[in-house]
């Protein structure tokens, strides 16, 4: 199932913006020409991730400084050990849609 979540003209490029999804707070950030979608939230306590800062791929968590890849939801740095949820995205037009079953 896909739902159409944004237009790109809302998502910024390096920073990342919440979107409610399905019940799911879903992250979303351009990167280039690509877009990107992840659980907002860090899975060590459960800070906002979208407020952390974003390095190309990797979202630092900006309570602790957990690091995820925001293409496979890896843990690049602790204190977290689980990685986040990450989805699948598709651009059709200006139109952002997202799967909301994490990949």
């Amino acid at each position: 199932m896909w739902i159409r979540v944004a237009s790109l003209d809302e998502l910024p490029v390096g920073a990342a913006k919440v979107f409610m999804v399905e019940g799911r707070a879903i992250a979303l950030t351009r990167v280039g020409d690509q877009v990107f979608a992840f659980g907002d939230v860090c899975t060590h306590d459960g800070g906002p991730l979208a407020e952390g800062k974003l390095e190309g791929y990797v979202i630092q968590c900006p309570r602790h400084g957990a690091r995820f890849d925001i293409r496979t939801g890896r843990v690049l740095r602790l204190p977290a050990v689980a990685p986040i949820p990450v989805y699948e995205v598709k651009v059709e037009g200006h139109e952002v849609w997202v799967n909301p079953e994490p990949r």
